[in-house]
């Protein structure tokens, strides 16, 4: 039967079909599936290399401007400050100035002791507090995200460079090995969002992402069991069976009841004023503020007590002054190069991902739309100016960063801020810290961490998609048992490995019709949906690629020769037509009408019809370029599952 389409009239509209002729009275109307202009081989390439990488359309900004204008918005591409600070006024700089103090308030301690958690000098940490804030304020375009040291990439840092290096033996070939590995840090997050290759940090899954900050969150949590009981002798490694090995070994000769004291009862104090803060967001600023205040009593505690002659470790001296170059100290040739390089990559990606995501949540709470390309050269700006003025591996702290946002932060100079702060702090106040306990540290540390153990980010998890949830837990296990690194392997792999199934095995799935309508629903999801006899309609939801061309042809036949099976037993008519309904492909490649070709002739040895409906634009116009569209008959190509049908069994599908 051949399909016919409505005539259309000199203004474009479709006008009605004469149906005086008793031809058109009795011959059902369909229509016909139209084949897309063609469009030369430049023109596509162009396209898809644009919705590739420019799907956002970043240069829409620059059409139609004068060559003034348009390089005043590239400069203002790269520093947006230079958008907002002419719009800043004394109000917006009221709420920058609270926001500033109070986050300050909550990284000079949190700094101080994530150094320590990448095993660097506390000094480390503050600097890199002062240099990246001041780099990102200038060109990045998150009104809400708080630069430094966080937790996990600092525990991820330490891990790495402590297995290419020991920092007791070589201190001197250990820092340089950090300051080269955040060099290149800052070169990979530069250079993916400079060629715009963002999109490479999605194939990390949320479902991974929550797995491995729970797991790191709980290595962390347990690496500082030798600061909060004052143990000496502590182990190296950083699964949990050894870290509890180390803590029972040294119970009876190795805790300090003094130290005990100390950290226990300043985690609970922090403990207690972070609830206090979630049930009163007015009281934000007290788990704020509550590290620094802990820090600044048992600093003073300590001190009178001189508990530090009895077994309470402390930071000790912290060297006064800004941050010296370490430009000289990068390795940029020898062995350690390739390593830097390496470590850097890794630590880069997951800073990434944690920035990004951080500036995303909040930028979608205050309803404004953050670049994440741009957002990925601020960050390895900052990144790379940080590791040539002695600061390691920095991006955006979700603690500070959600702290910042309640204290009603409305631009970038709360960062500004901070980092004056820190600066004072540098200049004239390190030396306060000296008789800071080392276990105060480790509250304060805990406490941070705490938060990445998403229990109800989970659950949610488990509910929805269970290789969602088998991810989590790979990525989770793989951390606290293993290391780190192997954690964050096992997390990227299965992230791929859900691709490749979702891209290998597409779900497949046989259509019936809903009662009283001519619209085809998946009979699984509507068991009121009746199926046509002498009909099998399935739908394809995926693209029919090189990949699963195969697999789609074999299910397919496995789904027609089940239904052969039932409708012999229970004695209905033989299937005589085959409807592929094909929205959801959305593309097919030479494979793919391989597949189809081969799916074709066997169906003709089994004397039954092979029927499209619904094609797009992309598989329609390579059906007709392969000549598939004329083997199997241009009138088995339909517009909707119903025409296919009608077109087959009209007076079965009418009953129906």
């Amino acid at each position: 039967m051949s399909a016919r389409a409505h005539p259309v009239d000199d203004d474009g509209e479709i006008s009605p079909v004469d149906t005086s002729s008793p031809r058109q009275e009795n011959t059902p109307y369909v229509h016909k599936v139209e084949v897309p202009p063609k469009q030369n081989l430049f023109n596509e390439f162009m396209y898809t290399f644009k919705e590739t990488f420019f799907h956002d359309d970043p240069l829409r900004h620059f059409k139609d401007q004068s060559k003034s204008k348009k390089l005043m918005l590239g400069i203002q591409s790269v520093f947006p400050v230079i958008e907002w600070g002419r719009k800043y006024n004394l109000k917006m700089f009221r709420g920058d100035l609270i926001a500033g103090l109070t986050i300050a308030s909550l990284c000079i301690p949190q700094d101080i002791g994530y150094a320590k958690l990448a095993s660097l000098d506390p000094k480390y940490g503050l600097y890199s507090s002062f240099v990246p804030p001041l780099v990102y304020a200038c060109m990045g375009s998150s009104k809400d995200i708080a630069i430094g040291p966080v937790a996990v990439v600092s525990l991820l840092l330490g891990t790495l460079l402590r297995a290419e290096i020991d920092p007791n033996t070589n201190p001197n070939e250990y820092l340089r090995l950090a300051f080269t590995s955040t060099f290149f840090a800052g070169v990979t997050q530069a250079a993916l969002g400079f060629f715009r290759l963002g999109f490479l940090i999605d194939f990390l899954s949320h479902a991974a992402v929550v797995g491995f900050m729970g797991g790191a969150a709980i290595t962390i949590a347990l690496q500082q069991l030798k600061g909060f009981l004052g143990i000496n002798k502590f182990t190296k490694k950083t699964d949990i069976i050894a870290v509890l090995s180390s803590v029972i070994s040294s119970a009876h000769h190795g805790w300090n009841w003094q130290t005990i004291l100390i950290s226990a009862s300043f985690l609970i104090f922090l403990l207690i004023s972070k609830f206090i803060g979630k049930k009163n967001k007015k009281l934000f600023w007290i788990p704020a503020i509550a590290p620094l205040v802990s820090v600044i009593i048992s600093t003073f505690f300590v001190y009178i007590t001189r508990a530090d002659k009895k077994g309470v470790q402390i930071v000790k001296h912290l060297d006064k002054g800004l941050n010296p170059s370490s430009l000289r100290l990068i390795y940029f040739s020898g062995d350690y190069l390739l390593k830097g390089f390496r470590i850097g990559v890794v630590s880069g990606m997951v800073a990434l991902t944690e920035a990004v995501a951080i500036g995303r949540t909040f930028a979608a709470m205050k309803d404004y739309q953050i670049d994440g390309n741009k957002e990925m050269v601020a960050l390895g700006a900052m990144n790379v100016i940080g590791s040539m003025t002695s600061c390691y591996v920095s991006t955006g702290s979700f603690s500070r960063s959600a702290v910042n946002f309640m204290a009603g932060c409305q631009t970038a100079v709360s960062n500004i801020i901070m980092s004056i702060v820190v600066l004072l702090t540098l200049l004239f106040l390190t030396p306060l810290f000296k008789y800071t306990p080392n276990a105060i540290l480790a509250a304060i540390i805990i406490n941070a961490v705490i938060p990445l153990v998403d229990v109800k980010a989970t659950i949610l998890i488990f509910k929805i998609d269970k290789l969602d949830f088998v991810a989590c837990m790979g990525a989770f296990f793989g951390v606290i048992f293993v290391s780190v690194e192997i954690g964050l392997l096992i997390a990227v792999g299965i992230s791929f490995a859900k691709i490749l199934l979702q891209v290998t095995r597409p779900r497949t799935a046989i259509l019936g019709k809903i009662p009283g309508t001519s619209v085809y629903r998946n009979i699984n999801q509507y068991p009121e949906a009746t199926r046509i006899p002498g009909v099998l309609t399935i739908r394809v939801d995926s693209a029919i690629y090189f990949s699963n061309s195969n697999y789609v042809r074999e299910r397919i036949q496995r789904w027609l020769t089940d239904e052969e099976e039932m409708v012999k037993a229970a004695s209905l008519p033989r299937i005589q037509f085959l409807i592929i309904e094909m929205s959801p492909v959305t593309d097919v490649d030479t494979s793919g009408i391989h597949a189809l070709e081969d799916l074709y002739k066997s169906l003709q040895k089994r004397d039954i019809q092979l029927v499209l409906a619904n094609p797009g634009p992309p598989v329609i116009n390579k059906l007709h370029v392969s000549h598939f569209a004329d083997l199997i008959g241009h009138d088995k190509i339909f517009l909707t599952v119903a025409e296919a049908v009608d077109s087959c069994s009209p007076k079965l599908s009418d009953e129906v």
